[in-house]
């Protein structure tokens, strides 16, 4: 008798890191369910984790979905699901436009996918399910890791606070927090597993332990991560500036392992603005803490986010946001063209800036923030630094192949291998010396064809021991691993 193959999947993500992190379980929970990992455009199975931030999110949602349905209409038994935020807010709408799909599904009960595939074959009829709490916590989920070397650890779900412009409190909930040993076992977990670096993910992560009664929560986590044997870098996104405190700076310069990288979202310098957006700091206190970050970390490479043409937002307010990251000196900059979110407070407001203004204030912050980032850049050259390898880019020429990677920092850095010299693993370590940069990159290329410094690392045997066992893809593989819900641990209550 033969036996059925089994049936395969393919998640697409849209949106930030905590997406990225739970399309990770999501494929760890369809993995531990009995299907495979398929190919893209051949899957049985295809889920768009959907974004409900990034502008324009609905209409790539279903322009990905129409074509799908041409799909769907020439493979019969190809099964279609939607989840995440997007899902989450608009609930039957997804069904109404695009009757097609199978299974539509919230933030809430990520691990409730498989059934509700199951469920729908069975039944033959779509299946909904939106759940308004979090009743599992997504990291007790098993994951499916994307990469051998890095690894995202959630630290909490959620969001306490009420910015204006932002729709996501209401589409993940409350802010919950994993208890500090719930998350260091994962940690350990993924490690174990071969990863040196984790990013600890949460919407405003230094806040955590405001749940459980301890305000230096953070603080201690990242000391304790610091204590982990095998684990090289750790990372962490986003903080928010009003919960920022001296403890945290403090564990970051004196844990070897934590990075000399901060992402800060600033969104406006005006503190007209910043009021009216609710964030509950102004543009001084801002200044002042990455005047304490860089007495500490002086190396430290400083990120942010800024929105444009918030509404209300006079050029005297956007002078002032000029003015700020003129001041801050951030190494880079995600900035956005303020954009209606239905169900914001910010979308009923007056005063909504014509759009040709946003585009053209917009055009001038990002001129200025490119002109500082490639200055911060230059200020590199011929400057040592430690790489951790990720991936290819092919040839650029006969003499050197290209690969790239990122420095302590959080920098992207292209560099070349000579020919004749070995070239790194995916998570081994690479000395290089900055030779050129460019406001979003900076290269670096050996000199006279001199090999290249590499230290091997756990990680690039992980990724070796995957490619030849024929799980790996092009340049990374991935593994599945149990979350901790396989030690019993409880969602905080």
């Amino acid at each position: 008798m033969s036996v059925a193959a089994p049936r395969t999947y393919e998640v697409r993500t849209f949106g930030c890191q905590m997406n990225v992190h739970d399309s990770e379980r999501l494929g760890g929970s369809l993995e531990a369910a009995g299907y495979v990992k398929g190919e893209s455009g051949s899957a049985d199975i295809v889920v768009i984790n959907t974004c409900a931030v990034r502008e324009n999110a609905d209409n790539k949602l279903y322009g990905t979905l129409g074509h799908l349905a041409q799909l769907k209409r020439d493979r019969p038994g190809m099964q279609i699901a939607v989840g995440g935020c997007l899902a989450q807010k608009d609930k039957h709408v997804i069904q109404d436009r695009a009757p097609w799909v199978d299974v539509v599904f919230g933030t809430h009960n990520m691990g409730s996918l498989p059934a509700l595939l199951d469920r729908a074959r069975h039944n033959g009829e779509a299946q909904l399910e939106i759940l308004e709490a979090l009743e599992v916590f997504p990291s007790t989920l098993p994951s499916r890791r994307e990469s051998t070397h890095s690894a995202w650890v959630s630290i909490s779900v959620g969001c306490n606070n009420t910015c204006t412009f932002c729709i996501v409190p209401s589409l993940r909930g409350k802010e919950r927090d994993r208890r500090p040993g719930d998350v260091l076992a994962e940690v350990e977990a993924v490690v174990a597993d071969g990863a040196i670096e984790v990013t600890l993910l949460g919407q405003n992560v230094n806040s955590y332990g405001v749940e459980f009664g301890d305000r230096q929560a953070f603080s201690k986590l990242l000391r304790a991560a610091g204590r982990i044997p095998g684990l090289e870098r750790v990372r962490f996104t986003s903080p928010h500036p009003a919960a920022f405190t001296d403890d945290v700076i403090e564990a970051m310069a004196q844990t070897p392992n934590v990075m000399p990288q901060l992402h800060m979202p600033l969104q406006s310098g005006s503190d007209r603005v910043l009021r009216a957006m609710r964030r509950s700091y102004r543009s001084e206190r801002f200044l002042g803490i990455l005047e304490r970050v860089r007495a500490a970390i002086p190396d430290a490479a400083i990120s942010t986010d800024l929105i444009v043409g918030f509404p209300g937002e006079t050029e005297q307010d956007f002078a002032e946001t000029l003015r700020v990251v003129e001041q801050a000196r951030f190494a880079s900059a995600f900035t956005f063209q303020y954009s209606i979110r239905p169900g914001t407070p910010a979308a009923t407001m007056d005063d909504q800036v014509p759009k040709e203004v946003v585009q053209e204030r917009y055009d001038r912050l990002v001129e200025l923030q490119e002109r500082i980032s490639h200055e911060e850049n230059l200020a590199l050259l011929g400057r040592e630094v430690e790489v951790m390898a990720v991936e290819g880019e092919g040839r650029k020429n006969a003499e050197t192949r290209r690969m790239s990677g990122r420095a302590r920092d959080g920098r992207l850095v292209h560099f070349g291998i000579p020919r004749g010299s070995a070239a790194p693993r995916p998570g081994d370590m690479v000395a290089l010396r900055i030779t050129e940069a460019a406001p979003h990159h900076l290269i670096a290329d050996p000199v006279d064809g001199a090999p290249l410094r590499i230290r091997t690392t756990r990680a690039g045997d992980a990724w070796e021991r995957e490619t030849l066992g024929g799980h790996a893809h092009e340049h990374h593989g991935g593994s599945v691993i149990a979350g901790p819900v396989s030690l019993g641990l409880p969602l905080v209550r």
